[in-house]
């Protein structure tokens, strides 16, 4: 095991030493002073958190021009707003681990009709603290590949928690359950996920993905536009939404980010509003309008327990101007 590998298992290690010498010293006097029983594994702890950031910036940090921007078809249909996007900044969640550097999160947004509330809840400041998934139009909207390739890895047991898209909601996200999933490791920070090996030593990462929703498992072959999953809110996230990156590995605790641009839409910025009207890949014309029907017909076969992300049809999508962000909160 290399030292980038064995200094996060350390860490977490200490934490359970130092909870479980916390725990004890509140229902027994454990022998010696304080300082030693609880200051010390703290200091132990705070180092190695210390040391497991610096690395894991280290080993994801870009080495030498990045590389040329990675064609692929979106990963939705419908229309959607984009959040945190490389458009902006890079890296565009404030951080190069995990191989996100130039990831984008992305939540449904259809248009309402005159004088309809937004279809997608608004942040609040005080009241709902929280909401149910079932509120929020991307919340089991259909994800697509976005290009033809091999599945290789693919996880759908973790909950979908309620929403975060209150400023208690936010905080508590922010200051206690980011920071445990931090430290839990990358799974409990991507949630329910897929990885597909899309060729050229690219991979692609869907997070935040719908709990028994994947149609894929390790060792499958995609077509680029068929279903792969739902779109849901595990792991990392204040509301349901896609947060997706390419990488250069198949492991994220191992990768370097890859640029991308969506076929037909290219890198929406942050609160722009895009529209893709149907799947479109490099793989075919046929193939595409295959996966758009497949898609359509799930996204139909769904719309009891969840809200589609938009219409079905065939083409390539349109963007429209910028719209007003309603929440910042994005993916970890």
């Amino acid at each position: 095991m290399s030292v980038r590998r064995a200094v996060p298992v350390a860490m977490r290690l200490s934490w359970l030493v130092l909870f479980a010498l916390m725990i004890a010293e509140f229902v027994t006097d454990l022998p010696g002073p304080g300082w030693a029983t609880t200051v010390l594994p703290a200091m132990v702890v705070l180092a190695l958190m210390a040391a497991t950031t610096t690395l894991q910036a280290r080993a994801a940090a870009p080495r030498g021009e990045p590389r040329p921007p990675v064609e692929v078809d979106p990963p939705v249909t419908g229309r959607w707003t984009a959040l945190n996007s490389p458009a902006d900044k890079v890296p565009s969640h404030g951080t190069h681990v995990y191989g996100q550097t130039y990831a984008i999160d992305i939540v449904a947004d259809p248009e309402a009709g005159e004088g309809e509330p937004p279809a997608r809840p608004e942040f609040r400041w005080l009241w709902p603290l929280f909401r149910r998934n079932r509120s929020f139009p991307a919340f089991g909207a259909p994800l697509l590949a976005v290009a033809d390739a091999t599945v290789v890895a693919a996880s759908d047991g973790r909950r979908d928690h309620l929403s975060r898209n209150s400023l208690a909601g936010f905080v508590y996200l922010l200051l206690v359950e980011g920071n445990v999933r931090s430290i839990a490791g990358v799974h409990q920070v991507i949630g329910n996920h897929v990885i597909l090996d899309i060729g050229d030593g690219t991979y692609a990462v869907y997070a935040h993905v719908r709990r028994g929703s994947l149609r894929v498992r390790a060792g499958d072959t995609v077509r680029a536009g068929q279903r792969i999953a739902q779109c849901g809110n595990s792991g990392n996230s204040t509301e349901p939404h896609l947060h997706l990156h390419l990488m250069d590995g198949p492991d994220p605790d191992d990768a370097r980010g890859v640029p991308f641009t969506w076929r037909g839409v290219g890198v929406p910025a942050n609160g722009e509003t895009f529209t893709v009207a149907g799947a479109s890949g490099a793989s075919g014309a046929s193939a595409a309008s295959a996966a758009s029907a497949a898609s359509a017909a799930s996204a139909a076969s769904d719309a009891s327990d969840a809200s589609a992300a938009g219409d079905g049809g065939g083409g390539a999508g349109d963007r429209a101007g910028p719209a007003r962000p309603r929440n910042a909160g994005g993916a970890g």
